[in-house]
């Protein structure tokens, strides 16, 4: 896989793969941990999901300072560094069972991946910009996702044994060693990238840092703590953290905005491309960062999961299996409904009520109350993309490289409208498990999301890498990491989307309408970047890249 590519490309992989292994393994648990009555935080659905989404959409919001800063003063070494010991030292306070200190850990994890993700990105393409490698850039960033999703594989078996034998704390601590392991690996490298790692000094009509935190960043805290206060009820969403994120991100778009006003001829007419390309594949996000929300809630409570014989010994043995009881009111309870139990003493409400049992009928014929059985712990679903991802990515390289050496490659705006298609099509099996189940009536088989996940892992590789990759080929040289930074801006708005869909799940009687809805916003976004495909690829083309 390594040969004939730069001998930084295999550090840069094994750093990535880390570094996504102490994210995803996470993630994965995150809205679990925060539904859990007794040795989480009790929160319901929708609470859950908003959370996930803010936090995820800060996540991906800071590289727009990071990559400013690796760019003009920090180099991306020293930024990489950097953002890997904050968030590794996130992961394992997460490990503190306390709201605020969980507060603290998300906020280290949002500031460390600023500046991690932005320029471990860019400084695979500067590795990729030499005549010898120029033309392996697409293939490169394919091969660098495959190591992002092979950690994101392995960690939620580590992950789910971690949690169901010794608790959350433990998970989340090998969350935090899983990322210094990631900073080692990089440091490691140096020599391989050393020269690669330029700063870019201020250009004519550039904007001192100063002036873009008095512009930007203080009017995103300012515009972040009206929306915060303004009642969320009687505003634009029913969640304070929604509104003030999205009033949060007003300033930031403003600049890029007067980012492309500012630009001169030459440059402006790429700017203008990775522009549109960021608004439209915010949809994209949106649907497919639900994994870790309404997809984790379609595992635990509408697929089958129970283990019986051979298959329940392997996994028990390993502990990847969780030990549900059956209790007759937990048939026929709904999925926003909650039950009175004790926590240290005192009475409250459990809101993530077990109700695996709801949808299995022929339960009330053969279990007894308080019976047993075993089910694979749901936060294993979340492996199910990365394994795609793993066994995709060397076909849809070798599909390209095979299209490259034909002369037919498609353009890399192309790609990108083909997997935002590809990945509307992934909802549509959603749809086919929902009408499978009799709408949550009975259980379908993990197969619905294994192939919901299969195709959408299509897209995904249309469209991630390829998003990087734009990026490194479009962007001034002068301003390619705050360029990455707004790449993962788009990202940051998708997750928030995705965490303000999810959130509505429980309203959703008829789950195919929700599925429906999420089909009908990824097709139209598809539909937008076919038109602009023609104007997109001339713009490649005048800048001498595909």
């Amino acid at each position: 896989m390594w040969k004939n590519h730069p001998k930084a490309l295999p550090f840069l992989f094994f750093s990535e793969m880390w570094e996504r292994f102490g994210y995803y393994l996470m993630i994965g648990i995150f809205t679990f941990y925060l539904k859990d009555a007794t040795a989480g935080f009790n929160m319901d659905e929708k609470d859950s999901a908003s959370l996930y989404g803010t936090f995820i959409a800060l996540v991906f919001f800071t590289p727009f300072l990071g990559g400013l800063l690796a760019d003009r003063y920090l180099g991306y070494r020293r930024s990489i560094i950097l953002g890997g010991l904050l968030m590794g030292a996130g992961y394992c306070l997460m490990s503190v069972h306390n709201i605020q200190v969980l507060y603290i850990s998300m906020t280290l994890v949002i500031l460390g991946n600023g500046f991690f993700k932005p320029n471990i990105s860019t400084l695979l393409g500067n590795v990729y910009s030499t005549p010898q490698h120029k033309a392996q850039k697409d293939e490169g960033y394919n091969i660098f996702y495959m190591g992002i999703n092979i950690g994101a594989f392995i960690c939620n078996f580590f992950g789910a044994a971690l949690y169901t034998t010794i608790g959350w704390g433990a998970a989340f601590i090998a969350a935090g060693v899983g990322m210094f392991i990631g900073v080692i690996t990089f440091i490691a490298g140096t020599k391989h990238y050393k020269e690669y790692d330029t700063r870019k000094p201020l250009q004519p009509g550039d904007m001192p840092l100063w002036k873009i935190l008095a512009m930007v960043i203080l009017p995103s805290v300012i515009f972040g703590a009206i929306g915060w206060f303004m009642k969320g009820n009687d505003f634009i969403f029913d969640s304070n953290s929604t509104d003030a994120f999205i009033f949060a991100c007003i300033p930031v778009l403003v600049f890029y905005v007067m980012l492309w006003f500012r630009s001169n001829k030459d440059e402006r007419p790429a700017l203008a491309a990775m522009l549109s390309i960021f608004a439209v594949v915010i949809l994209f996000w949106a649907i497919f960062k639900q994994n870790g929300s309404a997809l984790n809630t379609w595992a635990s409570r509408y697929t089958e999961r129970h283990v019986e014989g051979g298959s329940e010994k392997v996994l028990s043995a390993v502990k990847l299996t969780e030990s549900i009881y059956y209790k007759k009111d937990s048939v026929t309870a709904m999925d926003n409904q909650f039950r009175k139990i004790k926590v240290d003493g005192q009475e409250t409400k459990e809101w993530n009520y077990p109700s695996y049992f709801k949808n299995m009928p022929e339960a009330s014929a053969t279990l007894q109350e308080g019976d047993a059985v075993k089910a694979w712990v749901p936060s294993l679903s979340q492996s199910i993309n990365p394994f795609w991802v793993i066994v995709l990515t060397p076909l849809v390289v070798a599909f390209f490289t095979w299209m490259r050496r034909k002369g037919k490659e498609p353009s890399t705006p192309s790609k990108i409208a083909f997997g935002l298609l590809i990945s509307a099509l992934s909802v549509l099996v959603m749809v086919g498990a929902v009408y499978a189940g009799e709408n949550g009536s009975e259980k379908v088989s993990v197969w619905w999301l294994a192939a919901s996940y299969g195709v959408v892992t299509i897209g995904e590789l249309f469209l991630s890498p390829m998003g990087l990759s734009l990026v490194s080929k479009l962007s001034p040289v002068r301003i390619t990491s705050l360029m990455m930074g707004g790449w993962f801006l788009s990202t940051s708005i998708g997750n928030k989307l995705s965490g303000i869909l999810a959130s509505q799940w429980d309203k959703y009687d008829d789950k195919a309408n929700y599925f429906w809805l999420n089909f009908i916003l990824l097709f139209a976004a598809a539909m937008f970047l076919f038109v602009l495909l023609k104007w997109l690829n001339r713009i490649m083309r005048e800048k001498g890249v595909n």
